[in-house]
C-alpha cells in the first residue's frame, strides 16, 4: 500500500462505522485475497483515502462479516430488489380474479337461497288459500295392510280416530268408555283416558251407554275434543291425557267435531240441527249457526274461518262463512248425506246413504261429478251407504269406506270432472273412520262389527280393530 495512517485512541469505533457506510455505497464487491490495513499501525499524519483504500476497507468489512456469521455474505444491489413491477401487476390481477370468483360464488348461493325461499313462500301461500294441488293418486304403486292394532279395552266396535300432525300418535274411540293413545311406530298403547269418569248425565237421570262418536286434535297437540255420546263435549290434553273442561250447550247428541287448522277454535255439529263455535283458549262458547232442517251428521274445516257440514236427511251441504255471517247451500244426493270432507277451500267430496260419492266445486250448486253405487249393492238389493271419507288435503287422493268389505281409493280430477277408482283394499266390517297421514303414505281405518251411530245389523265375522294400510307412492308432482 502507498500509505497508512494512525487512529486516535477511542476513534476505532467511528472508523469501523465509516468503513461499513463506504462499503454499502460502493457498487462493486472487494476482491478477495488482498491484505488489509492495520488500523492501529503507526504512520504519518491523516491523509485523504484513495479509491484503493476504500476497496480495502470493503474487503475488511467482508472479512468481519465472515468472521461473525461464519459464511461470506456477498450480494449485489440487483438481488436486493423484492418485486418487479410486472410481478406486482400479476399478483394484483390474481388477487382481483380471486375476489371476483368469491363474490360470484356468494351471489350464486344467494340466488339459490332466494329461489328456495320464494318457492316455499309460494307453496305456503297456495296452501293457505287452498289452491295448492299435488297429484299423488296416479303414482300409487301398491297398497298393503301393514299392521292391525287390537286392545282389550276396545273389544267393542271402533267409532272414531284422530292422528297427530306428525303421524306418530293415534287416538281411537269405541263404543266403550276409553280413548286409547297409540304409538303408530311400535303399535303399543301409551296411555288412556276414561271418558265416563268425567261425563255428566242429563237432568232426567237416565243413564246412557258409553259411546265415543268423534275425536279431533288441535294442530299443535295442546287440546283434544271428544264427543262422548251425549250433548256435551269433553276437552282433554293429549300429551298428559288429563281432563281440562266439559262444554255444555247442545241439546242433542254431538255427531261431529273439528278444530280450525292452526287455531284453538272448535266447531261442533249435533243432532239438534245446530253448529256451534267454541274458543278452547278461553274455554268458552262463542256462537251458534242454524240452517239445517235435520240432524247434522258430519263437519269439516281447514285454515279459513269456514266450516262445511252435511245435513243428513235434509240432503243438503252447507258452507258456513263465519265472518260474513252467511252460508252457501248445495243439493245433489238423492238420499241422506252421511259424511263430507274438504279437499281444499275450493273443492270437497261427499258420501251419502244412496251409496253415491260426489265431487263438488264451491262455485257451483250442483256436483261436478257423481259416482253412483260406489260400494255396490248389499244382499238386500239396497245400496251400501258411504260410512266414512278421508282425503289427503290439497291432493287428488280420496278414500271411502262402507260395509261391503273393502276400502276404495279414488283419484279426484275437478278439471276433468271425474272421480275414478284406482285401488281397493279388502277389510271386512263397517268402516267407521278413515284418516291419512300428511303425505298420504299411511291410511288408518277404524273397523267395527256395527255402524258407529246404531245397531241396525252386525257383521259377526268382522273384527273390532284399527287397520294401518301402507301406501307406496312414486314421485309426486304439484300444480
Amino acid at each position: 500500500m502507498s500509505s497508512s495512517f494512525f487512529l486516535k485512541p477511542g476513534a476505532a469505533k467511528l472508523a469501523n462505522k465509516k468503513r461499513k457506510i463506504n462499503a454499502t455505497k460502493s457498487k462493486g464487491v472487494a476482491k478477495p485475497g488482498k491484505r488489509t490495513q492495520n488500523a492501529s499501525a503507526p504512520g504519518p499524519k491523516k491523509q485523504r483515502r484513495s479509491k484503493a483504500d476504500d476497496e480495502e476497507i470493503a474487503s475488511d468489512d467482508e472479512e468481519y462479516n465472515s468472521d461473525v456469521g461464519g459464511n461470506a455474505l456477498a450480494f449485489s444491489a440487483d438481488e436486493e430488489e423484492q418485486e418487479t413491477a410486472q410481478d406486482k401487476r400479476l399478483r394484483l390481477a390474481k388477487q382481483y380474479l380471486s375476489e371476483i370468483e368469491k363474490q360470484e360464488s356468494e351471489r350464486a348461493e344467494d340466488r339459490e337461497l332466494s329461489k328456495t325461499v320464494e318457492q316455499r313462500l309460494q307453496t305456503e301461500y297456495l296452501d293457505s288459500v287452498g289452491r295448492l294441488r299435488r297429484n299423488i293418486a296416479g303414482g300409487i304403486k301398491s297398497c298393503t295392510i301393514q299392521r292391525v292394532l287390537k286392545h282389550k279395552l276396545h273389544h267393542t266396535p271402533l267409532c272414531a280416530l284422530a292422528l297427530s300432525t306428525d303421524g306418530k300418535l293415534l287416538f281411537t274411540g269405541a263404543k266403550s268408555q276409553y280413548v286409547l293413545k297409540w304409538c303408530t311406530e311400535t303399535g303399543k298403547v301409551l296411555d288412556k283416558c276414561d271418558v265416563l269418569s268425567h261425563r255428566e248425565e242429563p237432568e232426567t237421570g237416565k243413564k246412557r251407554r258409553s259411546h265415543v262418536i268423534a275425536i279431533c286434535l288441535s294442530t299443535d297437540m295442546k287440546f283434544m275434543a271428544l264427543a262422548e255420546g251425549g250433548p256435551h263435549i269433553q276437552i282433554w290434553c293429549p300429551q298428559t291425557m288429563k281432563h281440562v273442561k266439559t262444554f255444555k250447550g247442545h241439546r242433542d247428541s254431538v255427531s261431529g267435531l273439528v278444530f280450525r287448522k292452526g287455531t284453538h277454535e272448535l266447531y261442533s255439529a249435533a243432532k239438534d240441527r245446530s253448529v256451534k263455535i267454541w274458543s278452547v283458549d278461553e274455554l268458552a262458547y262463542v256462537e251458534s249457526l242454524f240452517g239445517h232442517q235435520t240432524a247434522v251428521t258430519s263437519i269439516d274445516a281447514l285454515s279459513r274461518e269456514r266450516a262445511i257440514t252435511a245435513g243428513g236427511s235434509d240432503c243438503s251441504l252447507r258452507i258456513w262463512k263465519i265472518t260474513e255471517e252467511s252460508q252457501l247451500i248445495y243439493n245433489g244426493h238423492k238420499d241422506g248425506i252421511e259424511c263430507v270432507k274438504l279437499i281444499n277451500d275450493e273443492h270437497f267430496v261427499s258420501g251419502g246413504v244412496d251409496g253415491a260419492i260426489s265431487l263438488w266445486s264451491a262455485m257451483k250448486k250442483k256436483p261436478i261429478c257423481t259416482t253412483q253405487l260406489a260400494h255396490g249393492l248389499g244382499d238386500n238389493g239396497v245400496a251400501n251407504w258411504i260410512t266414512a271419507i278421508a282425503v289427503v288435503v290439497n291432493t287428488d287422493l280420496v278414500a271411502t269406506g262402507s260395509c261391503d268389505g273393502c276400502v276404495r281409493l279414488w283419484q279426484s280430477s275437478p278439471n276433468a270432472r271425474k272421480l275414478q277408482q284406482i285401488n281397493s283394499i279388502s277389510i271386512g266390517g263397517f268402516i267407521n273412520g278413515l284418516t291419512f297421514n300428511a303425505d298420504g303414505t299411511k291410511l288408518f281405518v277404524a273397523v267395527g262389527q256395527e255402524h258407529r251411530l246404531g245397531r241396525w245389523w252386525r257383521h259377526k265375522d268382522a273384527k273390532n280393530n284399527i287397520v294401518i294400510v301402507d301406501i307406496k307412492l312414486q314421485s309426486t308432482s304439484s300444480k
